[in-house]
């Protein structure tokens, strides 16, 4: 089968001119069927956070060394100065005009980094989701100053039962720190008190290894269908490769938490 669709994508490709076939968050185990198939690995860096023992978030506290965990509560505290309150609305609670104001904010985020933004999502897509059995499978972290139904900032993960994702987020104003609340400490304090072991936060950010994430590697998987663009990429990628896996051990070397 995956013959098949190799060979489906090249006759597709060949026709129409493309220049190269991608797959990003591939599975380990097809991922060495591919690379027989003419596929070259790519190896990136990948953040995730795992319970461990950790069973509440002062056991996630006590992970980290001294100077860290001051760091954190003075993160959190600062929050809490602010009269912001954090709340997750889930299920029921997840209607038409919350998911509205939800991709207003993710809308707005990535208006501020222009061409760089990557606005993937239209508006309809939250306004489905509002209405389909897999508002089931979403939380919305909802910083606000008594309504969580009315924010000035919100965070949007996905969740099964033992795995967190996240996120999307986005703010009116302009807050300290209320970047790692929204998308780093309330994610992981809900997945405590829910049972839910790991938490992928999204791609960047080097802050996250500072916030209880250990690095790891992922693998997306290339074809190029130009022969100077093969030429050019391929033999650069193995070097490349070799360079993210010793920069995975290094700042994983480095991190201020127990592992």
């Amino acid at each position: 089968i995956s013959r098949l669709i190799v060979e489906t994508i090249d006759n597709f490709a060949l026709q129409n001119g493309i220049l190269s076939c991608n797959f990003l968050y591939a599975d380990p185990q097809w991922s060495s069927l591919a690379e027989t198939q003419g596929y070259t690995k790519w190896i990136n860096q990948q953040s995730i956070w795992i319970a461990g023992n950790t069973r509440n978030f002062s056991d996630y506290l006590k992970e980290f060394n001294a100077n860290q965990r001051r760091n954190i509560k003075r993160e959190r505290k600062s929050i809490q100065d602010r009269k912001l309150l954090i709340s997750a609305i889930t299920g029921g609670d997840i209607d038409l005009q919350i998911m509205r104001k939800m991709h207003d904010f993710y809308e707005k985020h990535c208006a501020k980094w222009g061409i760089w933004g990557s606005k993937y999502i239209p508006k309809s897509f939250f306004e489905k989701l509002s209405l389909s059995e897999h508002r089931e499978n979403i939380i919305l972290f909802s910083a606000h100053r008594g309504n969580p139904k009315l924010p000035m900032a919100m965070s949007l993960c996905v969740k099964s039962e033992k795995m967190l994702w996240g996120r999307y987020w986005g703010s009116e104003e302009e807050v300290d720190n209320l970047h790692f609340e929204m998308c780093y400490y309330s994610p992981i304090e809900w997945a405590l008190e829910h049972g839910i072991n790991c938490f992928d936060p999204g791609a960047g950010g080097r802050h996250k290894q500072r916030r209880g994430f250990r690095a790891k590697p992922t693998i997306s998987l290339h074809r190029w269908y130009n022969k100077n663009m093969e030429l050019l990429i391929k033999p650069w990628l193995s070097e490349l490769n070799n360079i993210m896996i010793n920069e995975i051990e290094a700042s994983n070397a480095e991190l201020p938490f127990k592992v």
